[in-house]
C-alpha cells in the first residue's frame, strides 16, 4: 500500500529538509496512531537518509510508536504528584473501561492506554492526555464518562478539559510584573526607541537571568551571540517544560503567548537574528493552535516579518516545533539535536550554542519566563521593575505548586519571599519534605522553612534559588516512594550515551528499592551518595549531573528517617524479607477454595 509523503513543513528557508523529520513523523502518529515499516521508508527516500536513521529518530522519543497504539491513544500521568492524589485507581478505571492493561492496545484496537511521566498537570491531578488533549481531575466515574463518549464518536478535542491556569497568587499593591495590565505590542513598540546597546544595558541593571533554573547572566548570553560574526542567527525559545512539578511554562504559554513572542522579538532585534523557533514539549500539543494563531496575529499586524515592528531593514519570524516526548530535550544541546531531525541526544559541549549552536550557527536559547520577564521589563521600564524583589535580587518568579496542599497552582512572588510564608500561602499541610525545582533540583526540610527564595548570589544568608517548583510532601508520604519516583523517572528519560548516567541512575533506582523493601543497610546508603556524585563530576549533560541531588539532601537532611529503615545490626548480614509482599501478584490470581 503506497503511504503518501507528508506534505512539506514550512522552514525558513535557511533550514534543511531534514529539519522537518520531527514534524513529519508526529503527521503519521497522529494519523496512522504509528510509523509503520513503510512510513520509515517513505521519509528515507524523502530526507535522503537511511532507514535505520530514521529508525533511529523515530525509536528515541516517546511518543512515537512503531506498532498500532490505538484509535484512541491515552497517555496516563504516573509521576510522584499523580501517584499520591490517586494514580492507582485511575489506572484501575481506564484498564476496566478500555479493556486495555497499562502499555498495550486492546483486543479491539479502539484504545492504547500506556504511562507517561509528567504532563504539566500536577495542579489537575490525577489528568491524562487522550490523542493529546488533555482531560484533568480525573476519578472512576469520569473516566468511565469519557470512555463511553469516545465509543460513541466523539472526538478528545470535543469533549477534553480545559485546564484553570490556577493562578493562586500575585504580589500585592499591583506588584505584579508577569500579569500586570498589557495591551500586545507594548514592548515592542517600546523598543523602537532603543538600540541594541540600550537593551543591553537595561538587562545588565536588572540582572536578569535565565529563569528555567541555570539562572545564567541574559544580557551577557545575549552579547556574545550579538558579537558573533557568523549569520544568520537564531533565537529560540525552549518550551520543553518536562521537568516533572513544573507547569509555570505551561501558565504563560496559556495566557501570556504574547509576551513570550515580544520577548523573542527584543532578542532578535538586539543579537541581530532573523529566525525564531519556540520548541513546544509534546505534552502541550494542545497549545499549539493557540500560539501559532497569535504569531499569524503579530505578522498580520507587521510586528513580525519583513521590516518587522515598523523598523527598517529588521527582519525576523517565528515558527513552532512540538517535541515527541523526551525529558532530555529540555537540555539545550539536546534540543538543538532534535530540532536538527537527530536523536536529542545532548552534544559534547565544544563550542556554547551563542557560538554554534542549531545549524551551527549562533543561536540563542531562553525559556519561555525568560522572554516574558524580558518584554515586560521594556514595558514598565528599569525603575519601576527593580522595585519589585529584593536588593541584589530584583524582579519576580513565577512557581508551580503541588503536592500536599489545598491550593496547588501558580505563584508569582517577589525575590525575597520566605519559603515558610509561601507555604502558608498555599495551604500546606503538615509539610515534611518540600522538593525544590523538580527531582532534579533540591530537597529541603523544614528546618529551612525561615531561608529566603533568591536568585544565586544575591549576598542574602540563609537563602534559596528556585527554578520554578515547589512539590510538598507531609509525613504521610514514604520518602523512599518519592525518591524511587524520581530515580525511576531519571532511568526511563537518560539517552543512554554516556555511562555514568547510564548505568548510574539504574543502580540508585535498584539500591532504594532494597532499602524500600527492607533489604538494604548502610552501605547501600553510601553507594547511593557515592554513585550520585559519581554522576555529577563525569555526566554529559544536566540530567546526569542533577539526578542525584534529591538522593545526596535527603540523605544528609533526613538522618533519622533512614536510620529508622535500616537493619537494627548490619553486621549479621540478616535483612528483612517480607514474605506478604513477595507472593502479593500470586495471590491476586490464586483460585479460590471450594
Amino acid at each position: 500500500m503506497s503511504i503518501p509523503i507528508p506534505a512539506k513543513k514550512y522552514l525558513f528557508p535557511i533550514e534543511p529538509r531534514r529539519s522537518a523529520l520531527l514534524s513529519d513523523l508526529w503527521q503519521y502518529q497522529l494519523s496512522e496512531r504509528y510509523i509503520s515499516d513503510a512510513a520509515i521508508r517513505h521519509l528515507a527516500d524523502a530526507h535522503q537518509l537511511s532507514a535505520i536513521e530514521v529508525e533511529g529518530v523515530a525509536s528515541f522519543y516517546h511518543f512515537f510508536h512503531r506498532q498500532p497504539a490505538g484509535k484512541h491513544t491515552i497517555y496516563l500521568d504516573n509521576s510522584i504528584i499523580a501517584t499520591l492524589k490517586g494514580y492507582e485507581k485511575i489506572k484501575v478505571a481506564f484498564e476496566q473501561a478500555t479493556g486495555a492493561r497499562v502499555g498495550s492496545v486492546d483486543p479491539s484496537g479502539a484504545f492504547g492506554l500506556f504511562d507517561t511521566p509528567c504532563i504539566g498537570l500536577s495542579d489537575h491531578q490525577p489528568a491524562a492526555l487522550i490523542d493529546f488533549y488533555p482531560f484533568t481531575d480525573l476519578n472512576e466515574k469520569k473516566v468511565k464518562e469519557i470512555i463511553d463518549q469516545l465509543r460513541q464518536g466523539k472526538t478528545a478535542r470535543e469533549i477534553c478539559d480545559v485546564p484553570s491556569d490556577h493562578l493562586r497568587y500575585l504580589p500585592e499593591n499591583n506588584r505584579s510584573i508577569l500579569f500586570a495590565a498589557y495591551k500586545p505590542g507594548e514592548a515592542v513598540h517600546a523598543m523602537k526607541n532603543m538600540t541594541p546597546e540600550s537593551i543591553l544595558e537595561l538587562l545588565q541593571k536588572t540582572d536578569i537571568r535565565g529563569k528555567g533554573g541555570a539562572f545564567f547572566s541574559t544580557w551577557l548570553k545575549w552579547d556574545v551571540c550579538r558579537k558573533q560574526a557568523a549569520s544568520p542567527k537564531f533565537i529560540i525559545c525552549n518550551a520543553d517544560e518536562g521537568e516533572p512539578g513544573t507547569f509555570k511554562d505551561r501558565v504563560l504559554l496559556n495566557s501570556q503567548t504574547a509576551s513570550m513572542l515580544e520577548g523573542m522579538i527584543v532578542a532578535a532585534y538586539t543579537v541581530g537574528a532573523t529566525y525564531g523557533i519556540i520548541y513546544l514539549r509534546g505534552e502541550y500539543h494542545w497549545l499549539e493552535e493557540k500560539i501559532q494563531q497569535t504569531i499569524d496575529d503579530y505578522r498580520a499586524q507587521g510586528l513580525l516579518g519583513v521590516h518587522a515592528v515598523g523598523i527598517k531593514g529588521f527582519k525576523f519570524d517565528i515558527r513552532v516545533e512540538t517535541g515527541a516526548g523526551s525529558y532530555v530535550c529540555g537540555e539545550e544541546m539536546a534540543l538543538l539535536e532534535s530540532l536538527e531531525g537527530k536523536r536529542g541526544e545532548p552534544r559534547i559541549k565544544l563550542y556554547l550554542p551563542v557560538e554554534k549552536g542549531y545549524l551551527q550557527l549562533p543561536t540563542v536559547v531562553n525559556n519561555v519566563e525568560t522572554f516574558c520577564t524580558i518584554s515586560r521589563l521594556l514595558q514598565m521600564g528599569l525603575s519601576e521593575y527593580n522595585k519589585r524583589g529584593i536588593p541584589g535580587s530584583p524582579g519576580t518568579k513565577l512557581i508551580s505548586i503541588s503536592g500536599d496542599c489545598q491550593l496547588p497552582g501558580a505563584y508569582e512572588i517577589e525575590w525575597g519571599m520566605p519559603v515558610s510564608e509561601l507555604l502558608e500561602l498555599c495551604r500546606a499541610d503538615d509539610p515534611f519534605m518540600i522538593q525544590v525545582s523538580g527531582p532534579s533540583g533540591h530537597s529541603i526540610s523544614m528546618k529551612e522553612q525561615h531561608h529566603r527564595i533568591c536568585m544565586p548570589g544575591a549576598g542574602i544568608q540563609d537563602s534559596m534559588n528556585c527554578g520554578g517548583s515547589f512539590m510538598v510532601f507531609s509525613k504521610k508520604n514514604d520518602l523512599l516512594d518519592i525518591l524511587l519516583n524520581f530515580a525511576e523517572f531519571f532511568k526511563h528519560e537518560s539517552c543512554g550515551v554516556c555511562t555514568p548516567c547510564r548505568a548510574g541512575n539504574f543502580i540508585i533506582q535498584r539500591k532504594l528499592a532494597h532499602l524500600l523493601h527492607g533489604t538494604g543497610d548502610g552501605n547501600d546508603l553510601q553507594e547511593l551518595k557515592k554513585w550520585a556524585v559519581l554522576m555529577e563530576a563525569s555526566s554529559r549533560c544536566g540530567l546526569g549531573k542533577t539526578a542525584g541531588n534529591a538522593i545526596i539532601d535527603t540523605i544528609e537532611k533526613f538522618e533519622d528517617y533512614f536510620s529508622a529503615r535500616l537493619p537494627e545490626n548490619d553486621a549479621t548480614g540478616i535483612r528483612k524479607f517480607d514474605m506478604a509482599a513477595a507472593v502479593q501478584e500470586y495471590e491476586k490470581f490464586k483460585p479460590l477454595a471450594p
